[in-house]
């Protein structure tokens, strides 16, 4: 076994990158555990391993007392004395105590360490080695693809993407070769696994790396890019080096440049526009292909502006289903609202008549005289004439109790009371 254990832990540590000493310190402890386990020993128990030879001793650690109360755990200073005349009390003195049979036992306990120091360390190759690719390209081979995912063979480890990292205008073959983004690279129980997409704006970015050598050292920077993965993307870039045109230089001579990254992405339409510090002009550029005739930001909200073309422009700066307006929104982080010519400036008239009258409704309340009653007061007034009114009714009824008593004897009166009564009861008949 020994000669075996030790050319197992050499191929180890030459294919696998795992040192001895890792997997003999976890050996040892397996081995504690086994000899504790099979043999009902005291937490006093010690496994070393020879490596030089490769084999394995068991070692039960007893401290020095004057009077000795567990025998498994203490030695006498007397029998301490006997053994070495230097030891003193408080020593720990190691006495070998490896059974007969622990060889089997040994050699199970070293295979199983080995093969999960194998697994843990294949993992943390593997971890380490995707970690730094995150943000980046890899290729890849299509494996399979189910309902939840598309997994992407990368050589050491199965790739996943989901149904959002998915292209909309790609069709995904078994052993069709793929480059995708790294999105993220997570230390999961069983493994490291890898997340990857096709429709990260980063890929996009990575792409033009790849295509621009002016963007990959820096020369040229893009600095946004919105992005409906599969149908169209805008891309905004500027120039660090007064000498360069940044959109001409990512288009390429004759368009190749931005061609190669269009045929990766299966037709992807790309429009570079160049990033400008004023807020206007690189809205407008923004908005390319349209025609701008004029930007005019919100009072109150400093993210949003108001966007005049002309009428015929009207459709392509919004663009077919509202596209062009929404990937120039995303582009610029401006809230855009796009109007005709003949639209804003009737939006405008109306909204200038509208201040207009406002402003000479408050003039007419600036002018009017100081002397002149208020609505609340005149109302107060008539009130005021109604309660009075209503009190010389009162009195006049009072004054004139006598007549009505006077009337009420009168049998004329009584008579002329019925005939009124017959009248409306006819009437009501």
């Amino acid at each position: 076994m020994s000669k075996e254990l030790l050319g197992a832990l050499s191929a180890l540590e030459t294919e696998k990158g795992i040192k001895k000493e890792v997997v003999i310190e976890a050996m040892e402890a397996a081995l504690v555990s086994a000899y504790k386990r099979n043999y009902g020993q005291a937490q006093n128990v010690e496994v070393s391993f020879d490596g030089v030879k490769g084999e394995m001793h068991v070692y039960s650690v007893k401290t020095v007392v004057e009077t000795v109360t567990d025998e498994q755990q203490q030695v006498s200073l007397d029998d301490a004395l006997q053994i070495n005349k230097g030891y003193e009390l408080g020593d720990d003195i190691k006495f070998e105590v490896t059974p007969k049979n622990f060889g089997r036992i040994a050699a199970q306990t070293a295979k199983q360490v080995i093969m999960q120091r194998v697994r843990e360390a294949e993992r943390e190759n593997i971890f380490d080695e995707y970690s730094k690719y995150e943000d980046d390209l890899v290729t890849g081979t299509v494996e399979r693809q189910d309902t939840r995912f598309v997994y992407i063979n990368l050589d050491k480890v199965e790739a996943v993407m989901g149904p959002r990292d998915q292209m909309p205008n790609e069709v995904y073959r078994p052993q069709e070769r793929l480059k995708v983004y790294v999105t993220r690279v997570e230390n999961a129980t069983k493994g490291p696994q890898v997340f990857v997409s096709r429709t990260d704006p980063g890929m996009l970015k990575r792409l033009f790396e790849q295509e621009v050598p002016e963007i990959y050292d820096g020369t040229v920077e893009i600095v946004s890019i919105a992005r409906e993965a599969g149908d169209r993307a805008k891309i905004a870039v500027r120039s660090n080096n007064s000498d360069i045109d940044p959109v001409g230089t990512a288009v390429g001579p004759k368009g190749q440049r931005v061609q190669t990254i269009v045929n990766e992405l299966h037709g992807e339409n790309m429009d570079i526009v160049e990033w400008d510090e004023d807020d206007a002009r690189y809205i407008a550029n923004a908005l390319n292909p349209a025609e701008v005739i004029d930007v005019i930001f919100d009072e109150d909200n400093d993210r949003a502006c108001t966007v005049i073309v002309p009428d015929y422009q009207l459709s392509l700066a919004i663009g077919k289903r509202g596209q062009n307006a929404r990937l120039a929104a995303k582009l610029t982080g401006f809230k855009i609202d796009i109007k005709s010519e003949t639209d804003a400036k009737e939006f405008f008239a109306e909204r200038q008549a509208a201040s207009d009258q406002a402003a000479d409704d408050g003039e007419q309340v600036a002018d009017q005289p100081e002397d002149v009653d208020s609505p609340d007061e005149e109302a107060q007034t008539n009130l005021d004439e109604a309660d009075s009114a209503d009190t010389d009714d009162a009195s006049t009824d009072l004054d004139d109790d006598t007549s009505i008593d006077d009337s009420a004897n009168d049998p004329q009166s009584d008579s002329t009371h019925l005939d009124s009564d017959d009248s409306e009861s006819s009437d009501q008949d």
